[in-house]
């Protein structure tokens, strides 16, 4: 017992709930509670040895394999963040409403309520890392997250925001070295002029309807007329963004970090 308080105080885990999973609160079942700290530990040890200051982290948030996606949520994990410690800062709605919030959290929290126990993560170039540190340290990267919520925002309409995609404009703003990006909308700008190419996810009428009606955190009205009216939906995903910077920063690596299913 008094091994598991010691983690949950050095990954910072609430014991309730989890922002961004629900609104009810409950005590995670032991297994949660294990997987999560485990996953997180192995994903400190992989960012410790990089010697990052800055990476992505990706978790398997929920089953989306149907749409050819595996990673579902990144967020950005900071050494250099004030509190002293790894920490992750990311963007989550808010209870399936139409609004989000900017949250830090510790590695194993970020690991709660998952669908696998797998993550990825992305080191930049010291280069690269350097201005992403530069952003996360400065009022523009709470200046780039926008309230107004969609799980499906098309990228090139800062109508609304998704979590990546205030992941994907903080990047952006760090990497236009051409233009100083200070607002959503040179952010969007620029990705566009620079190639990033969203996630196309083919959805039927009635899925989209569906949608729609009955859940306020999914919206449509951003995307092109045409292309949404033929159910071709781009958004921003943790694969899109990967590749994006993969092609931007020839020095980022990728590693895979796991840990058995029942944390065995």
């Amino acid at each position: 017992m008094k091994k598991i308080l010691a983690l949950l105080l050095l990954l910072c885990l609430p014991i309730t709930a989890v922002a961004g999973r629900g609104c009810e609160l409950r005590a995670p079942e032991p297994r949660e509670i294990e997987t999560a700290l485990s996953l997180g530990i192995r994903v400190q040890e992989a960012l410790e040895a990089s010697g990052a200051r800055v990476a992505l982290v990706a978790r398997v948030g929920q089953d989306l394999s149907r749409y050819g996606l595996v990673h579902t949520h990144a967020a950005f994990a900071w050494r250099d963040h004030p509190k002293g410690r790894w920490m992750v800062v990311h963007l989550l709605n808010d209870c399936g409403t139409d609004r989000s919030n900017l949250h830090d959290e510790g590695l194993g929290a970020f690991f709660m309520d998952i669908h696998r126990p797998e993550a990825q993560i992305v080191v930049p170039s010291e280069r690269v890392q350097a201005r992403l540190v530069q952003v996360l340290e400065s009022d523009l990267a709470e200046m780039l997250h926008e309230s107004r919520y969609n799980m499906v925002s098309f990228p090139f309409n800062p109508k609304y925001q998704n979590s990546n995609q205030w992941l994907l404009e903080v990047f952006a703003a760090a990497n236009a070295t051409d233009v100083a990006v200070t607002s959503r909308q040179q952010a969007v700008d620029w990705l566009k002029a620079t190639g990033y190419r969203p996630t196309t996810i083919e959805l039927g009428t009635l899925t989209r309807l569906g949608g729609r009606m009955f859940r306020a955190n999914i919206a449509f009205d951003d995307h092109p007329f045409g292309r949404r009216m033929a159910g071709h939906i781009d958004t921003a995903t943790v694969i899109s963004i990967v590749s994006f910077i993969r092609s931007r920063d020839e020095g980022a690596r990728v590693i895979s970090v796991t840990v058995p299913s029942a944390a065995q």
